[in-house]
C-alpha cells in the first residue's frame, strides 16, 4: 500500500504534465506562440491555469520542453548511430531524407513556432539557436562521412557539403514544398533526396 499510492500520484502527475504539453503543442500550431493563452491551454488540458504554470512553467517553459523533446528524439540518436555503419553514400542520403521527414512529422510544429517567435521572444530565440547548432552539427557529421567515403562530387568538400545538406534538409525545404506548394511529405522527401544527390555526390561513370 505504501508504494502504490506514491506510484499512482507519480503516474497522475505525468499524465497531467503530458496533457498540458499536448494542449500547448496543439494550440501553438493552430494559433501561434503569442496567440495562445494559458487559460486556453488549461482548458484544453482539463486543468487549472495555475497548474500550467506549476507543472509546465508557463508558455516559455512549455516551449523549452518541446525543444528538448525534439533534441532528445530517439530517432535522431538511432540515425546518428546508424550513420557510421553505412558504407554507401546513396544509403546515407536516403537515411537523411527519411529521418528529416520523420522529425518534421513529429516536431515540425515546434520548428515553426521557433522560427516565427524567435524575433520577438528570447526563449524562442535561444531555442532556435540551440536547435540550429545541433541540427547543423548533424549535417556536418553526415558531410564528413560522405567525404570519408570519397563520395562527394568534384569541387565539393565537407564544409560546402554541410551547407548543401542544410539547404535541402534544414528548416525551409520541407516547409516550402509542403506548406507553400501543397506537396505531401512523401513527395517532398523524394524530390529533396534526388536534388541533394545530384548536388552532392560523385557521378559514377
Amino acid at each position: 500500500m505504501s508504494t502504490r499510492q506514491p506510484n499512482r500520484r507519480a503516474e497522475y502527475a505525468e499524465l497531467t504534465r503530458q496533457a498540458i504539453i499536448d494542449a500547448a503543442r496543439r494550440l501553438f500550431a493552430e494559433r501561434g506562440f503569442f496567440g495562445s493563452k494559458i487559460d486556453e491551454i488549461a482548458e484544453l488540458a482539463h486543468v487549472a491555469p495555475g497548474t500550467v504554470y506549476a507543472v509546465g512553467g508557463g508558455k516559455q517553459g512549455l516551449l523549452r520542453v518541446m525543444v528538448e523533446e525534439w533534441a532528445n528524439s530517439p530517432l535522431l540518436k538511432e540515425s546518428r548511430e546508424r550513420l557510421h555503419t553505412l558504407q554507401d553514400c546513396d544509403e546515407i542520403l536516403a537515411l537523411v531524407a527519411s529521418a528529416s521527414r520523420k522529425v518534421r512529422e513529429d516536431h515540425g510544429a515546434v520548428m515553426r513556432v521557433l522560427l516565427s517567435a524567435a524575433p520577438h521572444d528570447e526563449t524562442a530565440a535561444q531555442g532556435l539557436r540551440d536547435s540550429t547548432e545541433r541540427y547543423r552539427s548533424s549535417m556536418a557529421a553526415i558531410a564528413a562521412r560522405l567525404e570519408e567515403l570519397d563520395g562527394l562530387a568534384d569541387g565539393v568538400d565537407a564544409r560546402s557539403a554541410t551547407d548543401i545538406l542544410w539547404f535541402y534538409f534544414g528548416y525551409n525545404g520541407y516547409f516550402t514544398l509542403t506548406e507553400d506548394n501543397g506537396w505531401t511529405l512523401a513527395e517532398a522527401e523524394q524530390w529533396l533526396l534526388i536534388q541533394c544527390k545530384q548536388a552532392l555526390l560523385r557521378t559514377v561513370a
